[in-house]
């Protein structure tokens, strides 16, 4: 048997196995429950809810993305590495609070929240179509890698249309009949996969390339010592560009609607573990980052093609490697992106749903909004699917883009959590101004002063404009504004029973 496939054949039942996870996880649930569907009935655990963050998190970006900036970008690579420290750790603060606020008012998207605080329907429309399209571009982010990965795998007898229509249907398929419980349970198994793979196969390079990533390093550091700086002269990247892509990813992270599923379906002490735990699932980057620097001075740049492709050449051309272990590669790859695409796909259908739909159709019953929720996944993989396929963009340059729209939620989230003065009209009017700044600099004019990323120039606009039209309009004022910015240190036994039941220990 050939090496491709071999591949193929362990991608093939690596698909079936996480089919088959995804689709028995929902067996022996309410399937009629839009809470079951949204929440996984508000009652995640630590176990899950780690697999759930990290999945989410690691994804096409993480097996594609990341090597290839390495590759060729060198150093500002690292900004990988300095978001992914820092972005979770204000949702030790922010996950319970929302989470509580979750449970008193039986919330499941962002779009509720926003809209629950602010008693605007104009402003969940509007939140509720960014989070589409934002959605929309990291799903495309996920297709596009498991086509390229099908595609180089299986030494290109797999067209790339093809291979991100079968991933596709198949997360799909699992997302639409078992919502988040779904998700969650085949994010454990693929996490586990992409965990193993990542360490043994990113050592394994270095190793047989160059021994030590001390020599590694030594190699590249004297053949061009600008290549593993930042800001210099000869570097890839300034250190205004390199600052904001850090700060971007940072503030924006906590911005994605899948963050807020994860604070309603857990209470608080599994939030607050999982924030301590997740150091321990982010150290799978590190080896895929080394990965992509041991081909640096030693794989031609042209031989690759595209940047995004260089981790999978490596194992099937450059090294020429076993056909079991291209598998075992390819099916880790898939893992992390099908393991962010299912929550993203859910996320976008919920928001969609929440923000566009219902609003213009108010006296929905709960059995018609779970319906079009399981019909928006399907509608929603299929844009994203023409986008992978037809769009030019690499990986790491849709993920950005996406951060760039997503990060436009944070004044809006932030001051209705902390700031009574704020108004509905602020808000709104600082998303809009936000998200068109940030659309501007990134399709019309297509470079930003100084190389600050731009949605960090959208976010600050945002920020000036929700404040300026905040204090010229009149303060609003409900008992819904208290429950979100009191001070939650002091609350009786009746209320933590209302808003953070217990939750049975096996789903711990």
């Amino acid at each position: 048997m050939e090496h491709w496939q071999f591949s193929m054949l362990i991608m093939v039942l690596y698909l079936v196995i996480a089919l088959v996870v995804g689709v028995l996880a929902g067996r022996g649930t309410n399937k009629a429950s839009l809470e079951e569907f949204t929440t996984a009935g508000r009652g995640l655990g630590l176990f899950l809810t780690w697999f759930l963050m990290g999945g989410a998190i690691f994804s096409a970006f993480s097996f594609l993305g990341a090597p290839g900036w390495a590759f060729t970008r060198g150093a500002p690579a690292f900004y990988i590495l300095a978001y992914l420290a820092f972005s979770l750790l204000p949702w030790y603060i922010l996950g319970p609070k929302i989470g509580r606020i979750g449970r008193k008012f039986n919330l499941y998207s962002l779009v509720g929240f926003i809209q629950t605080r602010f008693q605007s329907k104009a402003l969940g429309i509007l939140v509720g179509f960014i989070a589409f399209f934002a959605c929309i571009q990291y799903l495309a982010t996920q297709l596009r890698g498991m086509a390229i990965i099908f595609n180089i795998m299986t030494e290109g007898r797999i067209a790339f249309w093809f291979g991100a229509l079968v991933a596709y249907a198949i997360v799909v398929t699992y997302v639409a009949t078992g919502g988040l419980r779904a998700a969650a349970w085949s994010d454990v198994f693929q996490g586990a996969l992409m965990i193993t793979v990542s360490w043994v196969v990113g050592i394994m390079i270095v190793k047989k390339m160059h021994g030590t990533t001390g020599e590694m390093f030594s190699k590249i550091a004297a053949a061009d010592p600008d290549f593993l700086r930042i800001g210099t002269d000869g570097s890839t990247m300034s250190a205004a560009a390199f600052t904001s892509v850090i700060l971007v990813s940072v503030i924006g992270f906590l911005m994605w609607p899948h963050m807020f599923a994860r604070s309603y379906s857990s209470n608080a002490p599994t939030i607050k573990k999982t924030v301590i735990a997740y150091p321990l699932f982010a150290l799978l980057i590190i080896p895929l980052l080394l990965a992509g620097f041991a081909a640096v001075g030693v794989v031609d740049v042209n031989a690759v093609g595209e940047s995004d492709q260089i981790l999978p050449y490596l194992i099937t051309t450059f090294l020429s490697l076993p056909g079991w272990l291209y598998g075992l590669v390819g099916a880790a790859a898939l893992a992390a992106a099908m393991s962010s695409a299912d929550v993203i796909t859910h996320s976008a259908s919920m928001e969609f749903t929440d923000g566009v739909i219902k609003n213009m159709l108010p006296n929905l019953t709960e059995k018609v909004t779970l319906m079009i929720m399981r019909s928006a996944v399907v509608v929603i993989g299929a844009m994203a699917y023409l986008i992978a396929v037809f769009g030019g963009q690499g990986v790491v340059a849709l993920l950005l883009g996406a951060y760039g729209s997503i990060i436009q939620f944070t004044p809006g989230v932030l001051s209705a959590l902390y700031w009574k003065r704020v108004t509905s009209k602020g808000v709104f009017m600082g998303i809009v101004v936000g998200f068109a700044v940030n659309f501007y600099y990134q399709l019309v004019a297509t470079t930003t002063p100084f190389e600050i990323h731009p949605g960090l120039i959208g976010l600050i606009a945002n920020t000036v404009v929700m404040i300026g039209v905040s204090y010229m309009t009149k303060p609003e004022d409900s008992t819904i504004i208290e429950s979100y910015v009191e001070d939650r240190k002091k609350v009786s036994k009746k209320e933590k029973k209302d808003i953070a039941p217990d939750i049975p220990a096996d789903t711990y």
